[in-house]
Formats: structure tokens, C-alpha cells, sequence
């Protein structure tokens, strides 16, 4: 018997939830480091290029939104990304029952925490602080490892609730009886077979002369 199958439903659930974790605090140190590494090396003034003009590094200070859209409304950005943190902390995360979703929350959870930790802690002061954005590329626009993060969760998202609707988080958690194994991990159970040595007629009973 697989370890899926002998798995218990609250064990199920918590290593859903530890999969969001380690996806989002990893995802999280990976775009803090980039963004400092970024800060150490790279002058605002020369861009690094990649392939050619196309993609370049480049570092910028964003007071917009991802991608470098909506500047100057940072405060606002930042109150919005809070709200949006607790959605998926309180609400999304002790909803999710199959693994693609816990991979898309991580994702999303990562990309809103990494750049709201920008506009809280970086100049010029707690939530007007600017968002470091380094990849550029040609005729789109300046961005960072966070908002890729988001982008893939919203690419995951969609696919999710066009082809897998019916996983969908709709309900708090249920009492651990009532969860069901996850569709994406769940395995088709070995129907039950008759042993071939009890599938003879018994011989009926033979009288015995005298």
C-alpha cells in the first residue's frame, strides 16, 4: 500500500500547508538576495546587458505597482498588499486540499510578501517605501523576482479554475473524516480479487455403501 493511501487526512493537510510554507519563505529569501545583490553591484546609470537592449539588468526604485505600473501611489499599494496577505494567510491557505493549489499560494503569498516588505521597510519610510525592480525587458517593463512569483501564480490560477474547478477552495477546513485525498495525488485503489483456490464448487457430499 502506498504512503498516499496510508497517509491520514490532517497529516495530508499539514504537509499541503508545509509545502505552501517552504514555497513562499523560500521564494521570499531568493527575492530579498537577488534585490541586495542587485544593490551591491549594479549602477543605476549602467544597465547590464543580457541579450542586447532586449533583457538587461537594471536596477530601478518603483513606487508603483508590479511591473512598475501605478507610481505614485505607494501608501495605497501598500495597505491593498496587507489586505491581500491576510486574504491568502487567513482565508486561501486552511482551504487548500490538493497540491497545485498549495503550489499557487506559495507563489502568491511569496510575490505580495517580497514587495510588500519593500514598501515597510525600505526608504523613504514605512509604507511609502520604493519597490527594487532589476530585469528589464524591452517594450514591457522593469520587474523583479516577486512579481514573476505573482505572475505565475495568476498563469496557475487561471489554468486551475479552467481545468480543475471542481478543486477549487470552497470551505474551511473539514473534519478530518470528511476529506478526501487530493485528485492530483490520489491513486486509483486495487480492486479486491477472489483467490483462485476459492473459486471452486465445493464437491458435494458422496455417500458412502455399505
Amino acid at each position: 500500500m502506498s504512503g498516499s493511501q496510508t497517509q491520514t487526512p490532517n497529516a495530508r493537510l499539514g504537509s499541503l500547508r508545509a509545502l505552501v510554507v517552504v514555497i513562499a519563505l523560500g521564494c521570499v529569501v531568493i527575492d530579498y538576495a537577488l534585490k541586495q545583490l542587485v544593490i551591491a553591484n549594479i549602477d543605476p546609470a549602467q544597465p547590464i546587458p543580457l541579450l542586447g537592449d532586449f533583457l538587461m539588468f537594471t536596477l530601478t526604485y518603483n513606487s508603483g505597482a508590479a511591473f512598475s505600473m501605478g507610481t505614485g501611489m505607494t501608501v495605497g499599494l501598500a495597505v491593498f498588499a496587507c489586505l491581500a496577505l491576510l486574504f491568502v494567510t487567513i482565508w486561501l491557505i486552511p482551504r487548500v486540499r490538493y497540491r497545485s493549489w498549495a503550489i499557487m499560494t506559495g507563489l502568491l503569498w511569496a510575490g505580495i510578501a517580497g514587495n510588500l516588505a519593500d514598501r515597510l521597510f525600505r526608504p523613504p519610510g514605512p509604507f511609502q517605501g520604493e519597490v527594487v525592480d532589476f530585469i528589464s525587458l524591452k517594450y514591457f517593463a522593469v520587474f523583479n523576482f516577486a512579481d514573476i512569483c505573482i505572475t505565475a501564480a495568476a498563469v496557475l490560477l487561471i489554468w486551475l479554475m479552467l481545468f480543475r474547478p471542481q478543486t477549487a477552495p470552497t470551505h474551511r477546513e473539514a473534519p478530518p473524516s470528511d476529506v478526501e485525498a487530493p485528485a492530483d495525488d490520489a491513486e486509483t485503489p486495487a480492486e479486491a480479487e477472489t483467490p483462485a483456490g476459492d473459486t471452486e464448487t465445493p464437491a458435494e457430499a458422496e455417500t458412502t455403501g455399505a
